[in-house]
Parts: C-alpha cells; sequence; structure tokens
C-alpha cells in the first residue's frame, strides 16, 4: 500500500476483520489518516498528543456513523468526556504518512464504556494502540447512565475491569512548569481537549531534558483526567521520578488536581 494513498473508510454493518477489528465485539470502524505537516514535530515525526485526536476523531466519525450525531447529543444535552487513557507507542510514524486507524467500542459499564484504537502503517505493523474510557456528561456536567440506545448501536460485551486509574505521583517533584490555558486549547464542549495535556506533558518532559520519555517508540503512557481546566486558568505540571519511570500530576494553581499520568520506556 502506498503511504500517501488514501483509505476509504469502511462500512461498520459489513462482517469481516477489517470493519470489525476486534474478534467477539459487533461493532467497529477504519479509517485512514494521512499525518499532516502540522501534526508531526521539529524531528519530522508525529507527536504523541496526535493520536489521541485521532482517536477522538474516529471515535466521533463512528458515533456519526450510526446515528448519533452532534445534533443527537446537543438534543439531549449529553456529551462523551475521557476519564482514562493508555497509550502503547509502538514505533514512530513520519510526517506524510498515512496511517490505517481502526477503533470498537470493546466494553461497557453502567456509566463508562472503553474503546479500544489501533493505528497502523502501510505495511501492516502497529504504530499505537489506544485504550479510552469514556464517560458521559449531561448539561451540569454530571456523569449520567450510558443509554440503552447505544447497547443496541455498539454491540459490546459488559465489562469485569475497573476505569483506568493512575496512582498519585509520590514524593517530590524533580521538576515543574506553569502554564496558561488559552482559548486554543478548548474544544467544542468547552473543555480543554484531552490531547492538550499530552502536549503540556511533553513541554514538561523537554523542560527537564527527558525528551525521549516522550518519544513515540516502545513506551506506554497511562493518563487518568480528574477534572477539566478553563480558559485562563494557570496549570502546573509536575514531573517526578525518573525518564524511564516517570510520573506526572498536572493541578491549577490553586493545588486542584486536572491529571495523573505515568510512563514507562526502554531503559
Amino acid at each position: 500500500m502506498d503511504a500517501d494513498a488514501p483509505i476509504t473508510p469502511l462500512d461498520p454493518g459489513l462482517t469481516g476483520q477489517d470493519a470489525r477489528p476486534v474478534p467477539g465485539v459487533g461493532n467497529g470502524y477504519l479509517a485512514g489518516y494521512r499525518v499532516r505537516f502540522d501534526e508531526a514535530g521539529p524531528d519530522g515525526q508525529m507527536r504523541t498528543s496526535s493520536l489521541l485526536r485521532y482517536a477522538q476523531d474516529i471515535a466521533w466519525r463512528h458515533s456519526e456513523h450510526l446515528g448519533f450525531d452532534r445534533g443527537w447529543y446537543l438534543a439531549r444535552g449529553l456529551g462523551w468526556v475521557v476519564r482514562g487513557v493508555q497509550l502503547e507507542l509502538e514505533a514512530p510514524v513520519p510526517l506524510g504518512h498515512t496511517l490505517r486507524v481502526t477503533t470498537a467500542v470493546v466494553g461497557h459499564r453502567r456509566i463508562w464504556a472503553r474503546r479500544l484504537g489501533e493505528c497502523r502503517l502501510a505495511d501492516g505493523r502497529l504504530a499505537a494502540r489506544v485504550t479510552t474510557d469514556w464517560v458521559l456528561l449531561d448539561g451540569r456536567n454530571r456523569i449520567v447512565r450510558i443509554p440503552d440506545d447505544f447497547g443496541v448501536a455498539f454491540l459490546n460485551p459488559e465489562t469485569d475491569s475497573e476505569i483506568l486509574r493512575v496512582p498519585s505521583p509520590a514524593g517530590a517533584p524533580v521538576a515543574s512548569i506553569a502554564l496558561a490555558v488559552r482559548r486554543t486549547d478548548l474544544d467544542p464542549l468547552d473543555h480543554v481537549n484531552n490531547a492538550v495535556y499530552v502536549d503540556w506533558l511533553t513541554e514538561a518532559l523537554d523542560s527537564a531534558g527527558w525528551h525521549a520519555a516522550g518519544e513515540v517508540t516502545d513506551r506506554t503512557i497511562r493518563l487518568e483526567y480528574l477534572a477539566s481546566a478553563e480558559h485562563g486558568n494557570e496549570v502546573v505540571v509536575e514531573l517526578f521520578g525518573e525518564p524511564t519511570a516517570w510520573g506526572a500530576r498536572i493541578r491549577r494553581s490553586d493545588g486542584a488536581e486536572l491529571l495523573r499520568a505515568q510512563g514507562t520506556g526502554p531503559t
């Protein structure tokens, strides 16, 4: 397959591994994403945060395809937000390369649902795997039960797993940076987009001289989103540990925790 060739999304109603990427799960979606100039860093490789942007975009496209578009959510005052992410980073992705991205809802509990996404290179090698736990909020930002409609459209099993958690980092931070929340950090739900927090982590890792800890190769990053920053807030990103096994906390300047993260990589 040509790395720059477009990939046509498959109908999730079709049978087959491509349209339903997870064995035993009766839903899925496939699309191609070409890594744009603004999605890559100075090294010419795709930024880690761009993987999260692809994962949330294909989830949205999957939802639209099954009839749950933005109008459906607006009419009911509902919206999904990310509560936990596990990123398994396997291979760098160069600027201009077209990734084959799949997604499926692989399990649910009463108030949250888990998606699995995979990003593959043109030769079929896995570049990244993204596991995302989502919760549904109403117009007052309260977590609500998932409507029965979703269980009909997104066929998936009820899971025994717990929603992804990250322990609070121990000890004193070894480095920290302060950042201001900009309007461009906000998404259509008026929240700081979940991928932005990864950009903030990357800035902190760079500031500490730990750039390699955030590279997209042979690493795992886990994120737990606790609250959302608002436009105009000042946030502090704190790092703990060492480059091969680090923890992080993002908090508002008043001390309220927004995110916990941890990362591991080759020694």
